[in-house]
């Protein structure tokens, strides 16, 4: 990595000035994501780093999506529950862990913890806190959930850097995993979801990458038992006819792309259930009966 500059934030702003023209993208954007990726840095160096997995929207972009779907959070899954005021000083002893100069400071003084009710059911603790680059104030927050089993495992990642600095090198999800979550949320929410984005992110998966299908399917019954859901047999109702040409569910889904600048990539809600469908109902099933499911899905699919 070539020597920094003097003012070193000012380069940053600069550089990522630059991205966001590039790319087209909002500068703040690229500010909150850089704030992000140091503050995993901040982590993965810290004795805490194999105390949590990385979950969530951030983990799109190790998957091949770049930016595609903003987001201005942390998404956490720890190894051992943690009391809120525990997990407070853990986030404050990752603020002010000593790291070569990035441009970023974290106030450890800000940070402050919240027990949280999420949209699934699920609870956790939101931690919230502020950091600088040069003069420019961020707020940061981090979700923190707890007790959930990840299929097969916890995957060793380094999270890419949007900059010539050292990537993060944590643990993270598996996107088995992480597609079940986002499916038992499907299923419990039923004709109230309005959770957009996990119709895309799995759409972005399924599209993208190539899956086992006993992976998969045991990734689904682990996920459903530890949730207390049943897996359903029949079609679901997110990914039924019915959902999809609901007229609220079509203003969901257009405003979703529209905040997501995904206009570009032209994908109707239609095209997403359609796949979804074919990649989430035959593993679905299997587990549903506790029937092995030993089939191979390649990007795009279909199931062979």
């Amino acid at each position: 990595m070539a020597a920094h500059p003097s003012n070193l934030p000012a380069s940053i702003h600069q550089r990522l000035l630059n991205q966001a023209k590039e790319q087209n993208r909002p500068l703040q954007e690229l500010l909150q994501y850089f704030a992000i990726e140091r503050f995993l840095f901040r982590l993965s160096q810290s004795p805490h780093t194999t105390r949590f997995y990385l979950k969530g929207a951030l983990m799109l972009r190790l998957w091949d999506a770049p930016l595609s779907r903003p987001t201005i959070d942390v998404d956490l899954m720890g190894q051992q529950v943690l009391s809120k005021d525990e997990l407070e000083q853990v986030i404050k002893d990752i603020c002010v862990h000593t790291v070569p100069d990035d441009g970023c400071r974290f106030e450890a003084a800000t940070v402050q913890a919240q027990p949280i009710r999420l949209e699934d059911q699920y609870g956790g603790i939101r931690v919230t806190f502020i950091s600088h680059i040069g003069k420019i104030r961020l707020n940061m927050q981090v979700d923190v959930g707890f007790g959930d089993i990840i299929v097969p495992g916890p995957i060793p990642i380094d999270f890419p850097a949007l900059l010539d600095f050292p990537a993060p090198h944590l643990l993270a999800y598996s996107p088995e995993s992480a597609i079940a979550e986002k499916f038992q949320a499907m299923v419990l929410l039923d004709s109230a979801n309005s959770r957009m984005k996990d119709f895309y992110d799995i759409w972005l998966l399924a599209r993208g990458h190539s899956f086992e299908g006993s992976v998969l399917s045991h990734a689904l019954q682990t996920t459903f038992t530890r949730r207390q859901t049943p897996i359903p047999v029949d079609i679901p109702t997110a990914l039924t006819d019915r959902f999809v040409t609901d007229r609220l569910k079509q203003t969901q889904w257009n405003a979703f792309v529209r905040k997501g600048h995904l206009a570009a990539e032209q994908i109707s809600l239609s095209d997403v259930v359609e796949l979804l469908r074919a990649f989430l109902i035959p593993p679905m099933r299997a587990a549903a009966n506790s029937e092995r499911f030993d089939r191979h899905w390649p990007a795009r699919g279909p199931w062979t």
